[in-house]
């Protein structure tokens, strides 16, 4: 038997493991006139993250007919793409073959103010630590509770907190990646041990690497950024969002940044 808001259901047999596990993965992803930014690159993140879960993976095609056809719907400025393991197994062990379930929601743009984009935004340091798991490090998984337990430390005046892993290392911000530029280099912290390897994040490091420029992914300790020139973050939704301020420390908009918004914006 299964009670779902109150009411008696049949059986509990078809209870997705998503929800009993976070058994799956999930994308966020922009769409701009009608058309998804960056979508191959979202796809191929979802792919290895279905391989190193197991996951039996929706065809590509039929994931891209779908998503096409939820962007084409009127006043859509975002898509969640959600796919999990599905239903079967017995506790924690899974049905191996079992047909994975897929969610497509769609809806408009989530609304920030443009100031974010054009002056930089303020950011924090905040508590809540990231724990290492290699298995899952860079993985869009399901299990979020630490992002969720990080972003309500935040007041109204904090666009984005900033967090570190066990050994104090800087990873990500709640909902993005990190970039900062540090003695004159390109830096953004290596996420082998936990984090999300952002879909923008690899499409601006692309990006740097076709024009020359360098960019040193390696363990960041959070007292570095008091050295740096300059501070961004970056995210599928947001773009490019400077960061301008973290406690006493202040940074002017940077030419890196406003870089990787020219080319954001013709992606």
């Amino acid at each position: 038997m299964l009670w779902v808001n109150g009411t008696a259901h049949a059986s509990s047999d078809g209870l997705d493991r998503g929800l009993e596990f976070g058994d799956g993965l999930f994308e966020t992803m922009a769409v701009i006139a009608g058309r998804i930014r960056l979508l191959e690159r979202h796809l191929d993140r979802l792919e290895a993250g279905c391989a190193r879960l197991r996951i039996p993976c929706p065809a590509r095609a039929l994931l891209v007919s779908e998503l096409s056809r939820a962007a084409a719907a009127p006043s859509v400025g975002m898509i969640k793409l959600v796919v999990t393991r599905g239903q079967g197994g017995t506790g924690y062990r899974y049905t191996d073959g079992a047909p994975a379930h897929r969610y497509i929601s769609a809806q408009p743009m989530r609304a920030r103010p443009a100031s974010y984009a054009t002056d930089g935004i303020r950011v924090q340091l905040v508590s809540t630590r990231l724990g290492w798991q290699p298995l899952l490090a860079g993985l869009k998984h399901l299990n979020r509770l630490e992002q969720v337990l990080a972003r309500a430390e935040l007041t109204d005046e904090v666009a984005e907190g900033l967090m570190l892993d066990q050994a104090g290392h800087l990873v990500c911000g709640t909902f993005s990646n990190v970039f900062a530029v540090i003695h004159g280099a390109l830096v953004t912290p290596a996420l082998t041990r936990c984090g999300v390897v952002g879909s923008m994040r690899g499409a601006l490091i692309e990006a740097w690497h076709a024009t020359h420029h360098a960019v040193e992914v390696r363990d960041v300790q959070p007292d570095e950024l008091q050295a740096a020139s300059e501070v961004f973050v970056s995210n599928a939704l947001i773009g490019v969002w400077p960061v301008t301020r973290l406690d006493s420390r202040q940074w002017p908009v940077g030419p890196i940044a406003r870089q990787a918004q020219a080319w954001i914006s013709q992606w």
